[in-house]
Parts: structure tokens; sequence; C-alpha cells
């Protein structure tokens, strides 16, 4: 077995579900929080005290109330103004609709030390936007989704959710966000979530997920986040899956995926691409010339599979390019002709190939480098003082 050394990012540690590079955490934080205040700003900021409203419902009241009553352990009382004495639009995280009384449409109780299993009555919030239950610690299956059709924003991440991603997840054809990251989901991703085609963020990582990578994911033109990292997914990569033009973040590590992953053009049909995550499966092929046209790439991780062949000179056309980790592969051939022009690198990881030739003076032009993985190649000649 491989002795796997410390390398930054080279694995996401629990709840970064793949996600967390020295420079990918601001702009996700940045999607996930302006998506999720737009809403709430959207969906019922200005309280209504509902249960004086003429035509209140009283559906939403009780299925919390059920919610409620599932939750095992609340140790900061995050709910103790869940009761009748406070209309429930303005019980701690429910937000109401404006123009349906009584409706919720959030449900935000992220990070509230929340306990127990989700209630199945929260499939009846019908008019829910938003369900964070992120970071807690809700278990067992995940809650009925298949009335919630006016749902945008899935965030259930960092708990300890079980079972399978039910199918009937496409009903809910608005979602824009799912995050189901961090728990431990077993089966397949379901083969028809191409359906969703206002989804801009799928991030399902850190799960024990199995099967293939659905190929419907190409119905969803608009994707900007793919994290699958951290399962046990086998088969190819899809070629459909190169097809985003805006996605900025590609994460498929620490799987077993095997086979050719990157197509001679895909620096022409990923051209927004900010990091490229592969470690750790059982990929093969060469890099190819065309990834050096993806001007904005930060992170690149090949490492722990069986890549070969030379490394492109292209390659230096990535001058934003900040984590490069080709650890433990096959790549051979001279690192001259790319390796000083990657001016702003912080780490780089070229240990155990087959490299040759010198190690190029231009080693000194690196002058960001804090990391340097070059151990178990076939380097030569003196090591320049320059």
């Amino acid at each position: 077995m491989q002795e796997r050394l410390p390398f930054c990012a080279l694995r996401p540690s629990k709840g970064n579900g793949g996600l967390m590079s020295a420079n990918q955490p601001v702009r996700l934080t940045m999607v996930m929080l302006l998506s999720l205040s737009s809403l709430l700003i959207s969906y019922g900021v200005g309280e209504i005290c509902c249960s004086t409203v003429p035509g209140y419902n009283s559906t939403d009241l009780l299925s919390l109330l059920d919610f409620k009553r599932a939750i095992i352990s609340d140790p900061r009382q995050a709910l103790s103004s869940w009761h009748a004495g406070i209309p429930h639009c303005q019980w701690e995280g429910v937000t109401s609709s404006l123009t349906h009384p009584g409706r919720v449409t959030v449900l935000n109780l992220g990070e509230l030390s929340l306990s127990g299993p989700v209630s199945p009555s929260v499939g009846n919030l019908t008019f829910l936007k938003i369900l964070n239950l992120t970071m807690n610690g809700f278990n067992g299956e995940l809650p009925p989704l298949d009335r919630l059709h006016k749902l945008q924003q899935l965030l259930l991440r960092d708990n300890s959710f079980q079972g399978t991603i039910p199918d009937t997840i496409t009903n809910c054809s608005y979602l824009e966000t799912i995050d189901l990251s961090g728990n431990f989901l077993i089966g397949k991703i379901p083969l028809n979530i191409g359906l969703l085609s206002n989804l801009y963020v799928l991030r399902i990582s850190k799960n024990n997920l199995t099967g293939t990578i659905p190929p419907s994911l190409k119905n969803i033109s608009q994707l900007l986040l793919i994290s699958l990292a951290d399962n046990q997914l086998t088969g190819s990569i899809p070629e459909e899956i190169g097809q985003f033009p805006n996605m900025w973040g590609l994460l498929l590590g620490g799987n077993r995926l095997s086979g050719k992953a990157l197509p001679s053009n895909f620096g022409d049909t990923l051209p927004s691409l900010t990091w490229l995550g592969l470690s750790s499966n059982k990929l093969e092929g060469h890099v190819p010339v065309s990834l050096g046209k993806i001007s904005g790439l930060e992170t690149l991780d090949l490492s722990f599979n069986n890549f070969s062949g030379h490394v492109p000179i292209s390659l230096g056309n990535l001058s934003g390019l900040t984590l490069l980790n080709l650890r433990f592969n096959k790549f051979n051939g001279s690192i001259e002709g790319w390796f000083g022009k990657l001016k702003n690198m912080t780490v780089l990881g070229l240990e155990e190939n087959n490299f040759t030739g010198p190690i190029p003076c231009s080693i000194g032009d690196l002058t960001k480098l804090r990391k340097l993985y070059l151990a178990n190649n076939e380097f030569e000649g003196p090591i320049c003082s320059c």
C-alpha cells in the first residue's frame, strides 16, 4: 500500500466535502450565502402574525410541531420558541409567506446542535423554498421530498443521514442547490438527476454512494459545481461531464473511477474551470495540451492515479495556478519548459513519477512556493544554486 504523505488539499477534511483549497472557500461561501440570503429576503422578511390572518392554514404549524417532537436533543434550546404561545411564523428558523398566511417558505436550522430523525411531516411543507439543516446531528433517512415542488435550496450537509437519495428528488424541479455532503448515504445517484434543469450546485461528496456518474447531468447546462468526491463511484467519467461552459469546480477525487479522464478537447469545453480534483482514482491517459487554455485554473490535482506521458509545455500558460499535484502517477520526461512559468505556485507535487533530466534553475523564480515534492523520480544533475 502506498504511503500518502501530508499534502495540502490532497483530500478534503470532514465537512469540506472536497471543496476547500486555499482559494476556493471564499468562492463557494459567496455562492451559497448570496443564494441563501437572497431567498431569505424574497420569501418572508417582514413578519406577519400568521395565526391571526384570515384564511390561516394550520397544516404547516402541525408539521412543525411533528418536527420538534422527533428531535431527541436540543442542548442549545434552539426550539424553545416553538410553542403555541407564539405564532409559528415567529419561531426560531421559520419564515412564512407574506401572501399565503401560515405557509412556511424557509426552515433555516443550520448549526444548532439538533439531533434525531427528521419527521416525515416536513414533506407537508409544500410552500418550502429553503430547507437548511446543515451541520447538526440529524439521522435516519432523508425527509420525503416528492411534494416539495417549490424547493430551491436543499442544504443537509454534515449530518448522519442514511439510506438512499430518492428518485423523487427530481420532483423538486426548481432546485438550484443540493448539498448532501458529509453523511452516510448509500446507493446510486438517481439516473434522472438531469431533469433538475435549474441546478447550479451539486454537492454529494463524503458519502458511501456507489454506481456510476449519471450521463444525464449533461442536461443541466448551467452547472457551476459538481462535487462527488470521497464516495465509491465506479466506471468512467462520462464525456458529457465536460460540456459545462460556466463550471468552475469539478471534484471527483477519492472514488474508484477508471478509464481515460481527460479528452483532447478538455480545455476547450470547460473554459471557466478554476478547480479540477481527480485524485485517488484509477484514471489513466495523458494530460491534453488543451488544458493550458483554461486560463483561470487555480487548483489541479491528478494525484494517486495512473496518468502517464509528458506534461505538456502548455501547462506553463496557467499563470494563476497555485496548487499542482501530480504525485504518484506515471508521468515521464523533462519538467523544463513549463516548470518555471508558474509564478503563483504555492504547492507543487511531482513525487513518485518517472520524470527525468535536471531540476531547472527556474525553480528560483517560484518565489511563492511553500511546499515542493520531488522525491522518487529520475532527476539528475546538480541542484541549482541560482
